[in-house]
């Protein structure tokens, strides 16, 4: 009977080896590569055949999202017409573990035609896409996990992570921040916390929690109630905000024995309450929530008059928790 588990456990430590073998490759070809594609005015074009393709179309995507503009093609689509995509200006990674893909070594002499630089990613560094390209980064294996040594599995895994260590170098580099990351990411979750600002999701307008200074506690329970965010801000006359009023508050008005009725809501109301600005990340509302064990914020401007409410289901059906 197949023992899945140590099939498992020897692939992971083939590949493992392969990863850390490319340690010693991180040297002054690499360095080359980086400032090639630093210098270039164009794009990265990323190419490669069957399983060398699929993870040069993964290191595309991953540079593109990382700052550096880049997309895929494919060599046999080069070969009729595609080529035309790829201009003086642009820089060309070419993938194959065994340097001698002929669809790519069919497009080099149109590629030192046009003078276009070239990076390759090979397993062989006397092969003829090594000893043609401008830089070559070895990304050879000792074995394959497959234990018939025939389907790409720790060649094609070196060759993504040389491709990884690319791409974050460059980011670094360029010093490209999680702004601009967002930018390249605006559906999805990723998006969504990156990008989403407060007041993109806030309550405003009648939906704002609020009760004059003079105000009962008993009045302020029904403005809470009334809107269901389980606080309301207190304002003087001049709508400038003086505190808040929690559900917490009221379970210690309750303890105490306190007149919910003739109190006024500024005796017993939170002075130093939490508040956050209509323009800080969503994300962050989530952080100062998380950090002080509460459930909703009052949007302020710059002169802490109330212009929003924002709470926890509002953040999460935003998508940003």
């Amino acid at each position: 009977m197949t023992d899945f588990q140590n099939s498992a456990r020897r692939v992971i430590a083939i590949e493992g080896k392969a990863i850390r073998a490319l340690d010693s490759r991180i040297d002054l070809n690499f360095s080359k590569a980086c400032e090639l594609i630093m210098a270039s005015q164009g794009r990265v074009v990323v190419m490669g055949m069957g399983k060398s393709g699929h993870i040069g179309s993964k290191i595309a995507a991953t540079l593109a999202s990382t700052g550096t503009v880049a997309f895929f093609v494919h060599p046999g689509e080069a070969s009729h017409g595609d080529l035309g995509m790829i201009t003086r200006a642009d820089v060309v990674i070419a993938l194959s573990n065994s340097g001698s893909t002929e669809e790519l070594l069919a497009l080099l002499p149109v590629i030192k035609r046009k003078g276009i630089k070239l990076i390759s990613l090979t397993g062989n560094e006397s092969s003829p896409l090594a000893q043609f390209a401008d830089v070559n980064l070895n990304v050879g294996v000792s074995e394959e996990a497959c234990p018939l040594g025939l389907a790409p599995t720790a060649s094609t895994t070196a060759a993504l992570v040389m491709g990884d260590a690319l791409a974050v170098a460059l980011l670094e580099a360029k010093g490209f921040t999680a702004d601009d990351f967002a930018l390249s990411h605006p559906g999805g979750a990723l998006g969504r916390k990156l990008l989403l600002l407060v007041e993109n999701i806030m309550r405003t307008g009648s939906a704002i929690p609020i009760v004059p200074d003079h105000s009962t506690i008993s009045e302020t329970l029904m403005e809470m109630t009334a809107k269901g965010l389980g606080m309301t801000a207190i304002v003087d006359k001049h709508q400038h905000l003086l505190g808040v009023y929690t559900d917490g508050d009221l379970r210690r008005s309750i303890d105490h024995d306190i007149d919910l009725k003739n109190t006024p809501v500024t005796s017993v109301m939170t002075l130093n309450c939490k508040t956050i600005r209509p323009h800080i990340l969503a994300a962050e509302a989530v952080k100062i929530m998380d950090e002080n064990n509460i459930h909703a914020l009052i949007v302020i401007d710059e002169n802490r008059r109330p212009i929003g409410a924002i709470s926890v289901h509002d953040l999460l059906h935003a998508g940003v928790m």
